[in-house]
């Protein structure tokens, strides 16, 4: 009987002994070839090679997102540390794609989302340390490759269109005003260029900016503090048995003056969709001896029901 065991052993022994060397060096080209077409066509280390010293940290991050932006991408910070007393540890910013890595779950019981995510573990990696004579700081880079193609525009980009801190104070100064959202983002357009921002990250910001002023308390409770604060006439009812607001009426000292000496001819109307909380708001209007119009009062009212227009009036 033959031992097959031996057989094969045999006929790797008539192989030349290149075989073995060969066919290693093979199956590395043909990783390195599946790797390559998987990234993107083109190579961007030349992009990012440079030999100039940057004097901070932020103008070397700086430079590198301008340079990824005219290309189509963005580049966000993946890891940072600083030198201390403790060993081993040493002064550099680890950047890259912000579409490298893995999603991971903020929580552990959140269902995955249905739209995907935009992680895709993208291995472009760009490192920066500080030069030997802590002078300056020099940029290496670890890998030029996407394997993703990269954006024509990033307006709408919710990294690239974030507002800087200065245009958050423009926001803060610009919406104490009264100024409309899109003329926000007009004078954003006219103050640079290569702005990206849209109208939606504007509302998303000036909500932000209202909600740190509320701080805990609700929109109403709000609404009920402010017009004490400015001295506003007001009062409000509750559903039976219950501590929910349920109508809410309010007007200014001035409109009542004004509602005292024009008292012939008033408008009132309801208007829908003005709050969270679906509740319609009911103005009256009057009209002075020449005819212009002034707002005589304002009111939440849960229904259009006759005994909520008789509480208000």
């Amino acid at each position: 009987m033959l031992d097959y065991r031996w057989l094969k052993l045999s006929k790797m022994d008539d192989l030349p002994l290149n075989f073995m060397d060969s066919q290693v060096n093979s199956s590395f080209i043909s990783d390195f070839s599946s790797f390559r077409n998987k990234m993107s066509d083109e190579d961007y280390t030349n992009n990012f090679t440079t030999n100039h010293i940057f004097s901070t940290r932020d103008e070397l991050i700086q430079w590198i997102r301008g340079i990824a932006f005219h290309l189509g991408f963005v580049v966000v910070t993946i890891r940072s540390d600083k030198a201390t007393d403790q060993p081993g540890r040493k002064t550099y910013v680890l950047l890259g794609c912000e579409r490298g890595g893995k999603y991971r779950k903020y929580k552990s019981d959140v269902q995955p989302s249905v739209s995907g995510t935009r992680k895709c573990d993208c291995p472009f990696k760009l490192r920066g340390k500080p030069i030997s004579n802590g002078d300056g700081w020099m940029l290496k880079v670890m890998c030029g490759y996407h394997n993703h193609d990269v954006s024509h525009t990033l307006v709408g980009h919710p990294f690239a269109g974030r507002l800087k801190s200065s245009e958050q104070s423009l926001l803060v100064d610009m919406s104490k005003s009264q100024v409309k959202p899109a003329n926000f983002l007009l004078t954003l357009k006219e103050n640079s260029e290569c702005n990206v921002t849209t109208i939606k990250q504007i509302y998303n910001a000036r909500y932000t900016y209202k909600r740190s002023l509320r701080g805990s308390r609700t929109e109403l409770q709000h609404l009920m503090m402010l017009l004490d604060c400015d001295n506003y006439i007001h009062w409000s009812r509750c559903l039976e048995e219950s501590e929910v607001v349920s109508d809410l009426f309010w007007t200014h000292p001035d409109s009542v003056k004004l509602l005292n000496a024009f008292n012939i001819v008033f408008l009132m109307d309801t208007t829908y969709k003005t709050n969270k909380y679906q509740l319609p708001l009911l103005e009256i209007v009057g009209v002075t001896s020449t005819g212009l119009t002034f707002s005589a009062m304002f009111a939440f009212i849960s229904s259009e029901r006759e005994s909520n227009f008789t509480w208000a009036l």
